[in-house]
């Protein structure tokens, strides 16, 4: 069997399997290959990449990324981790956790109601596009935070 990609008149390129090129060309000159979108038999072999396959002694090496493995080495990325996990942990020193009521809190500060005070806590998504269409200052952190009731 041998693949074709060909091309109508109109310009539709499609893709056609043939016993071989001889086949191509007694189907084609019976009028029995049409294009499949318009149905135009006026059909010519269209430009096509051979397929050509490596040595059969080599085996490809795929990119990282079709690995599922990330582009940086693992110990780079751990650094880079920890980095960042310190850097949010330092910030979060002088702020109150205050749980699931965050949105209320963040909305009461925004409106005065209460005093203005660093604080994070949890957020459904919901409450935080909410927060942020009322113009409440809020921004999601990088790295969840574990609660501190739940720290051992």
């Amino acid at each position: 069997m041998i693949v074709f990609d060909l091309k109508c008149g109109a310009g539709h390129v499609f893709e056609a399997w043939f016993g071989s090129s001889a086949a191509y060309e007694g189907q084609r000159a019976a009028g029995l290959v049409a294009c499949p979108m318009c149905g135009s038999a006026e059909v010519a072999k269209a430009v096509m990449a051979p397929n050509v396959g490596t040595k059969g002694n080599q085996v490809p090496t795929p990119a990282p990324a079709e690995r599922g493995q990330p582009a940086l080495p693992p110990e780079m990325l751990k650094a880079a981790m920890a980095a960042l996990a310190g850097a949010q942990a330092k910030l979060l020193e002088g702020s109150q956790w205050v749980g699931t009521a965050f949105a209320d809190k963040a909305r009461a500060m925004h409106l005065g109601e209460a005093p203005a005070a660093p604080i994070h806590g949890q957020a459904s998504r919901a409450e935080a596009e909410a927060l942020i269409e009322e113009g409440v200052p809020v921004a999601p952190l990088p790295l969840p935070v574990v609660p501190p009731e739940a720290c051992n």
